[in-house]
């Protein structure tokens, strides 16, 4: 387009010399720079505009949907995100350096409504028999635009409670480890397969509500974890009993306020564990979060709590199963809960370097069902205090560089100093 204005304009500048045949040579000059300053300005019109810089911490920028916006009728793009970290723990010494995660994802525009998105994780590096690692389907849903109010979506997709859990690329929270309260009492990249409505409405108003698989009490084998490894991730999941969600969050420029619930049985009807046969052994999680930023600094907060129904009758379950393959029993969750304080500063921000220092704070209580008389008591680590200190410095909003001392009040085996390095794109 640019070489045939430019054609144009020289032919243009030609005929008008010989127009102008007894014209002086300053004449013939101004007609061309005049031709010259039109092509200039035909080109910044059709220059595409100069992509902003997007903040390390937006979090619609990692959205799915989000992503989707840019791409016409029939594309495709991949996206994806990974981090790895590198651990010494101070009381014995030991040290460890790992592959945490590579995720690797497709979206795609069917039309100017229909879209398509998907996540896939490796976690570890190696996935084979008698190794850590594991691979899985960590999104994997349709979404129907009807407006920017309504949108209906289905399939595999993460529940929207707390900040991390729909948001949790490295580049886009504070720490080489996610923090956990967001992993031991809201799971992390929890995801339930499902149908749900979705929109934003007025000034900033968004909410999410929806029907999806539940946990499976039966399931439940690490007491440290509250509810998460009853956790089904779609994969041939009991759903007698299902679950419904809804979440509200208001965001303006700096502010983001907002909560949400899941509840609904887990009993299963004893597909796991017959002897959870017509117990409903409900589950009711919800949040309260907020964000807030301002001149440099990044403050954040949350509050997650949770009841697990009929614990007593869980244990009994419990105890039955590791009577039967010989496994150790442990007191079913009964109440669990937390909470956090995030403090950081953007001490230095320069081009792509951004530098911020950070504190938090968490706290978890994951209170069990004691029944001495069996031998189930509460796990004194399920009542812990932690302190984070330390810094992450972008390269560039999609890559960052961490580094934080972590010390706990209970488990003192689990302080350490850590190193990290995150990416997505």
């Amino acid at each position: 387009m640019r070489k045939s204005n430019l054609a144009l304009a020289l032919a243009g500048a030609f005929a008008a010399a010989n127009a102008f045949g007894q014209a002086t040579v300053d004449q013939k000059l101004q007609i061309l720079q005049q031709e010259i300053d039109d092509l200039k300005a035909q080109a910044r019109r059709a220059a595409p505009p100069t992509q902003q810089s997007v903040a390390p911490y937006s979090q619609d920028y990692s959205s799915p949907l989000g992503r989707s916006l840019s791409l016409g009728s029939g594309g495709t793009n991949i996206t994806g995100y990974g981090e790895m970290g590198y651990s010494k723990f101070r009381r014995s010494g030991d040290a460890t350096a790992d592959l945490q995660r590579f995720v690797f994802g497709f979206n795609h525009r069917f039309d100017e409504r229909l879209t398509f998105h998907s996540e896939i994780e490796i976690e570890h590096a190696v996935v084979s028999s008698g190794d850590k690692g594991e691979a899985a389907i960590e999104q994997a849903w349709l979404n129907y635009k009807v407006s920017d109010a309504v949108n209906v979506k289905g399939g595999l997709f993460l529940i929207p409670l707390g900040i991390l859990n729909e948001t949790h690329e490295p580049p886009t929270y504070y720490g080489v480890q996610r923090n956990q309260v967001e992993t031991r009492v809201i799971p992390t990249t929890w995801r339930e397969l499902g149908t749900g409505v979705h929109g934003v409405v007025g000034e900033g108003l968004r909410y999410d509500a929806g029907i999806t698989t539940n946990f499976d009490s039966g399931k439940l084998d690490d007491p440290t974890t509250g509810i998460r490894s009853g956790h089904q991730e779609g994969q041939l999941a009991n759903a007698r009993n299902l679950a419904v969600y809804g979440a509200l969050n208001y965001r303006r420029p700096r502010l983001l306020v907002g909560g949400g619930v899941f509840t609904g049985n887990t009993g299963q009807d004893g597909a796991s564990n017959p002897e959870l046969q017509g117990v409903s052994a409900r589950l009711t999680l919800w949040d309260v979060h907020a964000q807030y930023r301002v001149a440099g600094l990044d403050l954040q907060a949350l509050y997650a709590a949770g009841t697990l129904g009929d614990s007593d009758r869980l244990n009994a379950a419990i105890l039955a199963n590791a009577t039967a393959n010989g496994t150790t029993p442990f007191a079913a969750p009964k109440t669990i809960r937390g909470g956090y304080v995030q403090a950081a500063y953007h001490a230095y921000k320069r081009s792509n370097f951004d530098v911020a220092p950070f504190v938090r704070y968490e706290r978890i209580d994951i209170k069990q069902q004691e029944d001495p008389a069996n031998g189930l008591l509460q796990d004194p680590n399920n009542i812990e205090r932690i302190r984070t200190f330390g810094v992450n410095f972008w390269v560039h909003p999609q890559v960052v560089l961490k580094a934080d001392i972590q010390r706990y009040t209970t488990d003192k085996s689990q302080d350490r100093f850590s190193l990290g390095l995150g990416f997505m794109f």
